[in-house]
């Protein structure tokens, strides 16, 4: 299968828990694919929760190296749907990396001028580890969603992205910022409609990615974590949609 096939087949995969499944079974082309697309999906998230936990540029892209070379070697193959969410099990692994962090720098010998004592380094902790891990979840799902919604339909990206940057700007306005930024004409009607399908397809898409990191999820499940989320209000009349189709 051709990487371009390959791709398009992984990207359709309904579930994250597919995905691991795959990186770490299979024939090696597919398995690679599968691990680059779970670290794209959730290297920023990774990568932000262990800077706002360790509060150092270079010791977070070090354990988030080392997080990327413990995925690869197959560590995270014992992730189970059946023992919750995929982002239990991300947060689990990095709680395990940075309490790791920190035993090895207590048990670093300090120099220190000889009259003094001794003393392990203190360790710097978060003020709630639970919230900046969700934040962080919570902005890299926001973020994936911008970037499919771009790809998907740049005109509803376009349109959505100019009225969250300045949202008192009045739809004429709107409309003949986007006829010189798109170069196609706008009216305030244009606007008005196309602002309420972006907020449409972005819950949609939103929603999907949600979706992507539970195990075939009820509407129940979905709404449980969309509250956890804080992205309920933005999900809502999507979620609904979704349950009535189902």
């Amino acid at each position: 299968m051709d990487p371009e096939s390959l791709n398009q087949r992984l990207s359709r995969i309904m579930t994250i828990w597919s995905l691991v499944h795959q990186a770490h079974a299979g024939d090696a082309g597919a398995a690679t694919e599968a691990q680059r697309l779970l670290m794209q999906r959730y290297c920023g998230a990774v990568y932000h929760y262990l800077l706002g936990a360790l509060r150092d540029e270079d010791a977070a892209r070090e354990l988030f190296q080392e997080f990327a070379l413990r995925f690869v070697r197959g560590d995270l193959r014992r992730a189970d749907p059946g023992r919750g969410r995929f982002r239990d099990y991300v947060k689990g692994a990095l709680a395990h990396l940075v309490a790791d962090y920190h035993r090895e720098r207590r048990a670093r010998p300090l120099s220190l001028p000889e009259d003094l004592p001794q003393r392990a380094a203190p360790v710097p902790e978060l003020d709630d580890p639970e919230a900046a891990f969700l934040t962080s979840w919570r902005e890299e799902l926001l973020n994936r969603t911008w970037e499919a919604l771009a790809a998907a339909q740049p005109t509803y990206h376009a349109v959505l992205a100019l009225h969250v940057q300045d949202p008192e700007v009045p739809s004429p306005q709107q409309a003949e910022r986007l006829t010189a930024q798109l170069g196609k004409p706008f009216t305030a009607g244009n606007v008005r409609v196309a602002l309420h399908r972006a907020r449409e397809r972005f819950a949609d898409l939103l929603l999907d990615e949600v979706a992507h990191s539970l195990e075939a999820p009820t509407p129940a499940q979905l709404d449980r974590e969309l509250r956890e989320l804080n992205l309920l209000k933005l999900c809502g009349p999507a979620l609904e949609r979704r349950g009535a189709r189902l």
